[in-house]
């Protein structure tokens, strides 16, 4: 795999330079694909060489070793994300502040990797510190007993609930910092649902993390309702997640030349993308031109990860790649704000981001009057004046409330519940057929969900998952099918609540504490 020399650099962290009792430490971080390192070839600080006998390494928070022990081990796994800090012995008090620091490492797959830069002492800011971690575990007990009691020094209280919490520790790393204790958020099930998807066959049933009284209830009719009709039909149809840099030039004619050499080149612009993990696959990249600037748009598949951290990382090493081949690019960003992270946008919309997926129903006019006391008809109306207010509002959705279901599963399952604000998107569609029974249809466009990865390994939500037979590898569709199927579930409850005038009285029976 070839990364450029301005890559590479970026595993030196910047103010990672310390000056300590026995000479200077400083830290580089895998920020590009989990790798072996072998050794330290060659070191040299302010043109002083520095003998291997004096250098010393660390892998995040494991006790330094010499570097003939390091040779004896033939090499150390370098997962993508940790950190090895290197100690130097000597005295360096003496020094100028700001270092000339020049490293050759051996590692597997990347070679020998010579970097060469300045980095200044860092003498640390009170104010960073304020808080208590502990920089080599800080999920150790200790440790948060005492940022707890930092927090009762720092407001005059001293939480109960709060930090009353049984939860594995050693699981929360990489999901949260200076963590103190869990929130907790009341689960309710509702259901089972009977989904017939291409991936999620059965009855369901179904976990919703909320405190909005109704709620569970409200889905839980209309599952009732849909079972009557012999369940959702759910269907996956596209998959892709993005990733979008712009590429800066002097003018809108090289612009377009460079988009022009990006669709000659997209086989191996994809060989680079595609080595940085073995579950990433980049289908195509669209080309916008605006201005002098060219947008790309990567889009992948990304197995039964969420993948935003995926795509970021095959994109990157891509980009690297396209700025060492294609002279001429003024300037360059990684991300041009077109992917719209944690945005709803009509590109998404139109394109999909995550999983679109499609859930239907065509529901019985005898079930709907018996089981909702409304007539298919009104539900059709009502969804026909609702598209006409949406399109007036200019909403992300003309359906009712998608993002109700979505984050409650969310919050239970252990998503980025941050990704609701693309996962909410939806387009209704419902009719009355001639036999008069109603069909009703919710497209989610852009959901965004994982089954692997983030807080799915949690405790909880963990067990969310299980519950849904939809937790590791090669569920992540299915669960997006059971999602679908919950949303349509809960559209067609609060459209009959609507329509038939019993929304808010429901409200006041069950949602007043």
């Amino acid at each position: 795999m070839f990364l450029p020399n301005a890559m590479l650099k970026q595993l030196y962290t910047i103010g990672s330079l310390n000056v300590t009792d026995g000479g200077l430490r400083f830290s580089l971080k895998n920020r590009i694909k989990s790798a072996l390192f072998h050794q330290i070839i060659d070191l040299s600080i302010n043109n002083q060489s520095i003998s291997k006998p004096q250098i010393k390494v660390a892998f995040d928070s494991q006790e330094p070793i010499p570097l003939d022990a390091l040779e004896r081990k033939q090499g150390i796994d370098f997962p993508l994300g940790s950190v090895l800090s290197v100690y130097v012995d000597g005295n360096f008090n003496s020094q100028p502040s700001v270092f000339d620091i020049n490293i050759t490492l051996n590692t597997k797959p990347f070679g020998d990797i010579k970097l060469s830069l300045k980095d200044k002492v860092s003498h640390g800011d009170k104010n960073d510190e304020e808080i208590p971690r502990n920089i080599h575990n800080d999920f150790e007990p200790e440790i948060i007993k005492t940022r707890q009691n930092y927090i009762n020094e720092q407001t005059g209280f001293t939480p109960k609930q709060l930090f009353s919490s049984d939860v594995d520790l050693n699981s929360l790393s990489g999901n949260i910092e200076h963590f103190c204790g869990v929130a907790q958020i009341p689960v309710g099930i509702a259901g089972p649902i009977k989904v017939n998807g291409e991936h999620a066959k059965g009855e369901f049933l179904i976990p919703l993390a909320t405190t909005e009284g109704t709620l569970v209830a409200s889905y839980n009719r209309g599952m009732k309702l849909l079972n009557k009709s012999g369940g959702v039909k759910a269907t996956v149809v596209n998959d892709a997640m993005q990733r979008a840099p712009v590429f800066v030039f002097d003018d809108a004619r090289k612009a377009k030349e460079f988009g022009e050499w990006v669709t000659q080149h997209i086989q191996d612009i994809r060989h680079q993308a595609e080595a940085t993990d073995p579950f990433v696959k980049l289908h195509d990249i669209e080309i916008y031109y605006s201005n002098k600037f060219t947008f790309l748009r990567f889009n992948f598949k990304t197995g039964d990860a969420g993948g935003q951290n995926m795509v970021g990382r095959a994109t990157y090493v891509a980009c690297g790649w396209i700025l060492e081949q294609y002279k001429g690019v003024n300037n360059f960003f990684l991300e041009s704000n077109m992917a719209t992270d944690k945005k709803s946008s009509f590109i998404n919309i139109l394109n999909t981001r995550g999983k679109r997926v499609v859930a239907e129903v065509t529901i019985k006019a005898s079930d709907l009057i018996d089981i909702m006391r409304v007539e298919p008809k009104l539900i059709a109306q009502h969804q026909r004046v609702a598209s006409v207010g949406s399109f007036l509002a200019g909403v992300n959705n003309n359906g009712l409330h998608a993002a109700n279901g979505i984050t409650a599963m969310f919050i239970a399952t252990g998503q980025d519940v941050a990704n609701v604000s693309e996962s909410s998107a939806g387009i209704l569609y419902a009719e009355v057929n001639d036999d008069g029974d109603l069909y009703l249809s919710i497209t989610l466009p852009s959901l965004i969900v994982a089954t692997c990865g983030g807080g799915t390994g949690l405790g909880t939500q963990k067990e969310c998952l299980q519950m849904l037979n939809c937790s590791g590898p090669g569920k992540a569709l299915k669960f997006a099918e059971i999602v679908a199927s919950v949303v349509l579930a809960g559209e067609i409850s609060l459209a009959s609540a609507i329509s038939s005038l019993d929304w808010v009285t429901s409200h006041e029976e069950l949602g007043r504490n």
